[in-house]
């Protein structure tokens, strides 16, 4: 018998393509990567399809599980996922979001493959950690040429093969990084874990790891105490001769968010490992491969933006209070555009990082070196305040698990944790300039460009360079400090490269003070209309 009509409640956003966000197009005719069109709007179709957004559902409702032995008592230390978690590491390889891009010859081949992660985070973003860690190992691994002669093929195939078996029996490899213990969490140098050689010039590794996601992989970067110090190993699941390598898995995490993703405890007893780099120097070998992952943390934190806006301005378009669609009432306008320029800049700062890879020259090492501890540490931060005013925009129905929105604000302070919290990722900008000093100097030339044009960033800049005056206090300033350059070179950016409403309302709001302490306060006179425009995802009829 029914009760009442249904009305006024707001259609799932899905049939659209989130390469049509314009942030994309404009940072890939920027760098003169227009060929990449056809091949990143594949992507977007897929990730934004009913079908794909379902197997990131299943992905999410159905964790994975840990089986230590088998029913006759041996030790097999194997997760079983859902098929529908497969499917998307299917996908995301044939797409070469892994290993691909080091091999790929094109000028763009990193920024295409971030543009493409920014995309396909959305469907689910479990399951690209070990893609990330999969791109993220080649520069370190590469510290060891004969095992990265070996391995590489197999980091870069477009292919998934999944199971433990010996890796030159594979078709493709997945990689891991294990580092963290649980004395000592970023404070890798407290690590206990001891690696002895052997006279084969392997070495037996024995102690624990608290975090290491993945499990499953083949292969993984771990850190482990040889006489010369903290050392940098790699570890296979399963030896060449196609036993199993001593990898004991304690348990899986029961996380708050990143639920698709396995992340467990492991133990390690006469493991066998393989030097890379040299004795002693683990932690500059595996920060190689840290600072490509924090690259991802920045870039799936703009996901996550991008998504949340989306789906606020998809329901302000469609549901009406008051009288009239949200979408047309000014204060849910302040909303939406204030998500929407947080969102565009954090994409578009994500995006110039990879750029950067791109260039591999001095000065864009050097950017990338900067601009990406102040970035990882910004963005990520920002995150869930983001998650938190964009579940708020939907009410109560973004409040329940069939909406989106909850895995949304699961996953942002994940991101910021991930490959340093937030205070390691600060002090990582004092650490990158105690070793690179002349690299401040570079940054500063970078917003220098777009200062010179702006007179509200050239006092900015002028006052930021002040606050390298007072070396003393700079550690305890460090957040203040790098969150102002975070938000400089997110102007800088959008003045030189963004759309002009947006460059405008985000040095009015965020260089220019006249913003309040929460989303929603932009000044009067902003372009809201072309702002949200931006960000709502047009979805086919």
């Amino acid at each position: 018998m029914a009760t009442h009509t249904v009305f006024n409640q707001v259609p799932p956003l899905d049939g659209y393509n989130p390469a049509d966000y314009p942030v994309i197009a404009d940072a890939l005719v920027q760098a003169g990567a227009t060929d990449a069109f056809p091949e990143v709007h594949e992507v977007g179709a897929m990730a934004g399809s009913a079908e794909v957004i379902e197997l990131g559902d299943l992905a999410e409702a159905h964790p994975p599980v840990l089986t230590t032995h088998d029913r006759y008592g041996n030790r097999i230390d194997e997760v079983a996922y859902d098929p529908s978690y497969h499917e998307l590491m299917r996908h995301a390889t044939s797409f070469g979001l892994h290993g691909t891009p080091w091999e790929d010859q094109r000028p763009h081949a990193h920024l295409v493959r971030a543009v493409k992660m920014h995309l396909w985070g959305q469907a689910d973003p479990g399951h690209l950690c070990p893609i990330s860690m999969t791109y993220a190992v080649v520069p370190a691994l590469r510290a060891n040429p004969e095992l990265a002669k070996q391995f590489e093929p197999g980091l870069a195939a477009r292919e998934y093969d999944f199971g433990l078996r010996a890796p030159h029996t594979k078709r493709a490899l997945i990689a891991g990084m294990s580092m963290t213990e649980k004395q000592g969490g970023s404070d890798v140098r407290a690590n206990t874990t001891r690696a002895v050689q052997q006279p084969d010039g392997t070495y037996s590794i024995t102690g624990h790891k608290w975090f290491t996601s993945a499990p499953m992989s083949d292969l993984f970067l771990t850190l482990a105490n040889t006489d010369a110090g903290v050392t940098c190993f790699l570890v296979p699941r399963v030896l060449p001769d196609g036993t199993r390598n001593p990898f004991f898995l304690q348990r899986l995490k029961d996380k708050l968010g990143n639920r698709s993703n396995a992340s467990s405890e492991v133990e390690y007893d006469n493991t066998v490992g393989y030097l890379v780099g040299e004795e002693g120097r683990g932690v500059p070998t595996i920060i190689e491969m840290v600072n490509m992952t924090r690259l991802d943390c920045t870039l799936a934190t703009g996901t996550l933006m991008r998504v949340g806006v989306q789906q606020a301005a998809h329901h302000a378009a469609h549901r009406k209070a008051f009288g009239a669609y949200l979408t047309d009432q000014p204060l849910m306008q302040n909303v939406l555009a204030d998500l929407a320029i947080e969102a565009e800049g954090a994409t578009l700062v994500g995006l110039w990082l990879a750029s950067l890879v791109d260039r591999g020259d001095d000065q864009a090492q050097a950017l990338r070196r900067v601009g990406l501890a102040v970035s990882k540490y910004y963005v990520c931060k920002r995150g869930p305040m983001h998650a938190a005013e964009a579940l708020e925009c939907l009410g109560g129905n973004g409040y329940v698990e069939n909406s989106r929105m909850p895995r949304l604000y699961r996953e942002a302070p994940l991101l910021s944790i991930w490959e340093g919290s937030g205070n390691v990722a600060a002090l990582d900008l004092l650490r990158a300039l105690a070793k690179q000093p002349a690299a401040l100097g570079v940054f500063f030339d970078e917003i220098e460009q777009s200062a010179a044009h702006d007179r509200t960033l050239a006092g900015s800049l002028t006052s930021l360079k002040d606050q390298f005056t007072d070396f003393d206090s700079l550690q305890y300033r460090a957040r203040y400090v790098v969150g102002q350059m975070a938000q400089l070179l997110q102007a800088s950016l959008l003045v030189r490269y963004g759309n002009p409403a947006v460059a405008e309302a985000y040095v009015r709001s965020r260089i220019g003070a006249e913003h309040g302490d929460v989303f929603g306060t932009l000044p009067v006179g902003v372009d809201t209309g072309t702002i949200i425009d931006r960000a709502t995802p047009k979805v086919a009829s």
